[in-house]
């Protein structure tokens, strides 16, 4: 299995410099937690667990992690940067109390913006993560830096995680593959009898045991319980015929994929059901065979909702048909049908294309991932893909 060299984590602190420099940014913090990882891992590889962590980047000298101190080893096993420091701040944000560590020598978050910045004058100093983290914690960072001017730096770490790199591609393709084993296995199981729990147990013991480093999400409904949206696995028993809405998303090396395809349980479709998913596929299709580099998005994002309106399915439309992927399950570009802006090659996008709420059916999706080219898509998800192709076929 591959992993991000660290080459790959010095050219994405490099193009970041590049950006500092240009704005005259002194300080850039990156922050990140177990739930909100994306940036953080995306610029050290960390990702935290029970605790938070920050990434502390200056013009020159190689950026320092701050963990702590029950992450420490965490951090040392996962991090791209060898200078990783304890402080109190970014500690477990769930209990009230401080927690009493024994025998850590802690540093502070003065000593090591003075060490990044060599005690420099006035600071320029971009944040990322501030949606994420508390007012306490945000609050703790403008006392640290004084008269600092303190901005934004979210937009900053998007548009650079916007375009995929060859490596990201690598961890994309490998991460679904995963995924698609994790499905599949689902799809290949007899469910009937089963609870949605222990049928959604099914794709994520074969996704961990093909390498998934964690299981983003499993949303399983069954029947009548489609209509959920994204409805966690219950305990409703899976009956003959009930339609399946089961989106299944798997993290490898911090990069997730996710998977959904529409079925019926154990038998055959009926003719409601079998035009409804008839008409998932096609708008999607329909979708993926439009994008290349170029292509303004709000267009495809017309096309596929022209395809519902001429069908009459315009009323169960809930949002738009695709989203951007990579360490986020969505992310950028999320485009609906006024976006202006054009495909770029290497820009990854998911097509996840909805309804919900049809009467006598139910609801559900179909979702499948890609990188743009030039010519067109490059697949990521082939069990998807592949699916789709024989249905329309």
């Amino acid at each position: 299995m591959g992993k991000v060299p660290k080459t790959e984590y010095e050219k994405r602190i490099s193009n970041l410099r590049e950006k500092m420099a240009r704005d005259d940014t002194d300080v850039f913090i990156v922050y990140g937690d177990e739930y909100r990882r994306e940036n953080l891992r995306y610029v050290s590889n960390y990702w935290p667990i029970f605790e938070r962590g920050m990434l502390v980047v200056g013009a020159d000298k190689d950026p320092v992690l701050l963990v702590s101190p029950e992450c420490e080893h965490l951090a040392e096993e996962m991090s791209a940067w060898d200078d990783i420091r304890l402080v109190r701040e970014v500690g477990m944000s769930y209990v009230p109390e401080e927690v009493d560590f024994s025998n850590i020598e802690f540093t502070t978050m003065e000593n090591v913006i003075d060490w990044i910045t060599g005690k420099k004058g006035k600071l320029k100093v971009k944040l990322s993560g501030m949606d994420a983290m508390s007012v306490v914690l945000y609050e703790r960072i403008k006392e640290v830096l004084g008269g600092a001017k303190l901005e934004n730096g979210d937009d900053v770490l998007y548009s650079l995680r916007l375009l995929k790199s060859p490596v990201e591609v690598e961890m994309l393709k490998r991460a679904w593959e995963i995924c698609g084993k994790g499905y599949k296995a689902v799809l290949d199981a007899d469910i009937i009898g089963l609870t949605e729990i222990q049928a959604a147990a099914i794709g994520e013991k074969a996704a961990r045991d093909a390498g998934a480093e964690h299981i983003a999400f499993s949303v399983f409904a069954s029947g009548e319980r489609t209509n959920t949206v994204v409805g966690r696995p219950g305990e409703k028993i899976i009956k003959a015929g009930d339609m399946i809405m089961y989106a299944f998303a798997v993290q490898y090396e911090g990069y997730i994929a996710s998977d959904e395809w529409p079925f019926v349980a154990g038998k055959k479709p009926t003719k409601e059901q079998e035009d409804f998913i008839y008409h998932l596929v096609k708008s999607e299709d329909i979708g993926v065979k439009s994008i290349k580099s170029g292509v303004v998005q709000g267009d495809i994002v017309k096309k596929i909702k022209k395809y519902f309106s001429d069908n009459g399915l315009e009323k169960y439309d809930l949002y738009p048909p695709m989203h951007g992927n990579g360490l986020s399950e969505a992310e950028s570009p999320y485009p609906d049908e006024n976006t202006t802006a054009q495909f770029v090659k290497g820009t990854g996008i998911n097509f996840d294309v909805s309804l919900f709420g049809v009467p006598n059916v139910g609801s559900n999706r179909v979702e499948e991932g890609f990188i743009v080219t030039d010519n067109g898509l490059e697949t990521l998800s082939k069990l998807i893909s592949e699916l789709r192709q024989e249905y329309l076929s």
